[in-house]
């Protein structure tokens, strides 16, 4: 069973950076692709970023392009996420997920992290 976990949430004031970690474990090999989700209170989930997994192609939502940097590292099992420069609308619970491709939809993803809360204060 494949288990996502996420790291790295926490509170900041604007302008600040926070690096969020994603580690999977378990029948990692049906993953090829990792997405990155916000939820804020009262909002539907967003599309934030994704990176696949092999050859570490990643792409981003035009709200966080520019300030925000998925990466992977393989060996730790782990995908990351640089989000510089933040702005108080970036708040919003953080939730990574697996799934077989690159994609901005929610529903492509098959597997999903806890979640992990960032608050930006102005």
């Amino acid at each position: 069973q494949v288990q996502l976990v996420e790291s790295g949430g926490g509170l900041v004031q604007a302008g600040g950076s926070l690096r969020l970690s994603c580690e999977r474990s378990g029948g990692t090999f049906s993953i090829s692709a990792v997405g990155w989700f916000r939820q804020a209170p009262g909002k539907e989930r967003e599309f934030v970023a994704a990176i696949t997994l092999r050859l570490g192609r990643a792409y981003y939502a035009d709200s966080v392009k520019g300030r925000f940097t998925t990466s992977r590292d393989n060996v730790k099992n782990t995908v990351y996420l640089q989000m510089n420069s933040l702005k108080p609308e970036d708040t919003a619970v953080y939730y990574c997920a697996g799934g077989p491709s690159n994609s901005w939809n929610a529903h492509d993803y098959e597997y999903w992290g806890q979640g992990t809360q960032v608050t930006v204060s102005p």
